[in-house]
Order: C-alpha cells, then sequence, then structure tokens
C-alpha cells in the first residue's frame, strides 16, 4: 500500500502501451460504449444515477489528485493550479453534469474529448506506472471526462450547432491567452504552451516552440470540425431530403 501512493516508487515505469496501459484504455472504452445501453434503458433513475457517478469519480479523483501532491510537497503554483484543459474541463464536467448545462457541454465535448483522447493515448505519468495511484489517476480522470461529453450527447440528447464552433474556438483562444499570462506570472507550463511536456507525448513530432502552438490550434481546430461532422452531415441531409423528393414526384 506504501508503493501505491509514495513520491519515490521504485516499480515499473509508465510504458506507453504496455499491457496495463492497454487494458486501461480497453475499460475507458467499454465504459464510453455502456453509454449507448443507458440510452436504451429510458430509465431516469438509472440516467441520475450515471450522471451523480460521473461527476461524483471526476471530484474524488481530482481531489485525490491535489492532495497527494500536497502531502508529498508536489503543490506549487506552478504546477497545480486548474488550468490544464482537462484540468479545468473536470472541474467544468462536474458542474456539467449536476446542472446539464449546455454551454458548457459545447467544450467539454468538441474541445474536452480530443484532449482527453490525448492524455489517455500518451498520459504524463512519468515513473509512476501501474499499480501507482498516478496511474490510476490519469485513466480514471480523463477516461471520465470523455465519458461525460459523451453521456451529453449520447443519453441526454445534446448536440453541437454551427455557433457551437464559434463559441468554442473563440472562447478556447481567449482562455489560451488567459493562460499565457499566467504562465508568464508563475513561471508555469499550463496547456504546454510555454514549451514541450518532459514526458513523451504527441507534441514530440511537432516543430519547436513556439511553431508548434501555431499547429495545436490547426490540430484544434481539426478535432472541432470531425467531432462535428456528423451532425453536420446529418443536417445537411436534412435539408436535401425534401428537395430530392420533390424532384423525384415530378
Amino acid at each position: 500500500m506504501e508503493q501505491f501512493f509514495t513520491k519515490d516508487y521504485t516499480g515499473e515505469p509508465f510504458i506507453l502501451f504496455n499491457t496495463p496501459h492497454l487494458v486501461g484504455l480497453g475499460i475507458v472504452l467499454l465504459v464510453v460504449l455502456s453509454m449507448f445501453l443507458v440510452k436504451r434503458s429510458q430509465s431516469p433513475r438509472l440516467r441520475n444515477a450515471v450522471r451523480c457517478s460521473l461527476a461524483g469519480t471526476l471530484l474524488v479523483v481530482e481531489i485525490s489528485w491535489h492532495l497527494w501532491n500536497y502531502f508529498t510537497g508536489q503543490w506549487t503554483l506552478d504546477k497545480m493550479l486548474p488550468l490544464h484543459l482537462c484540468s479545468i474541463m473536470v472541474w467544468l464536467s462536474i458542474y456539467m453534469l449536476l446542472t446539464k448545462n449546455y454551454s458548457i457541454f459545447e467544450f467539454a465535448y468538441l474541445l474536452g474529448i480530443a484532449g482527453a483522447l490525448q492524455a489517455l493515448l500518451t498520459p504524463d505519468a512519468g515513473r509512476y506506472g501501474f499499480p501507482h495511484f498516478r496511474f490510476f489517476q490519469v485513466m480514471m480522470s480523463h477516461g471520465a471526462l470523455v465519458t461525460a461529453a459523451v453521456y451529453m450527447a449520447v443519453v441526454e440528447g445534446y448536440r453541437p450547432y454551427p455557433k457551437s464552433l464559434v463559441r468554442v474556438l473563440v472562447g478556447a483562444n481567449i482562455y489560451m491567452a488567459f493562460v499565457g499570462l499566467v504562465n508568464w506570472l508563475v513561471g508555469g507550463n499550463y496547456m504546454f504552451i510555454a514549451h514541450k511536456p518532459e514526458t513523451a507525448s504527441l507534441l514530440d513530432v511537432l516543430p519547436p516552440w513556439p511553431w508548434y502552438i501555431g499547429i495545436i490550434e490547426i490540430l484544434g481546430l481539426v478535432f472541432i470540425l470531425l467531432f462535428y461532422a456528423p451532425y453536420g452531415l446529418k443536417d445537411w441531409k436534412g435539408r436535401r431530403r425534401p428537395v430530392i423528393q420533390e424532384s423525384s414526384v415530378s
């Protein structure tokens, strides 16, 4: 148990796509897919239980993460403020799940899923591999972020609209400018816009600072359009269907 929480972990470090990582990804996938079963159940009690469970999971895991850093002497202003995309989305998603807030859903679905998926595929876990607390914290927190956004879309029927794209793009850039100011004030690297992370990540294949920031902006736009695409395609087909039927009748 001591090794589970220790700062000076001597077990196997986190290794990308080793057995524990792949098993963790598989469990996250199963949980996300289970949201389609929740939708089919049509049970308000089950839906409320799932919403509250997701919110509770995000809250407990995030508080545990801060407490672990505090008691191991690692909680500092330049590293532990909830300013990373996934960190701020944890608290916003908790509020979204409890209040069914649509404005937060736009960001959670169009941006949050992409950020959480990147963190699941290339976690910033460093030397803390399975079965350390940090391993479970990374997988559970980001897995719950993806599940929360999928829940709101699949079970509650929320969806993005064209105006959602504009709001998310503008809001994300305003937030990035704010985070850049905080980084300058506290010497941090929130959202990794001051430099690339020390551990392996998808940013390693991008050009050096500051050029990779522009590519991140482009990738963010691509993911936003990608997640909106199914809804945009459905709307486009819906607008064309009456025209096709009318031409076939004539």
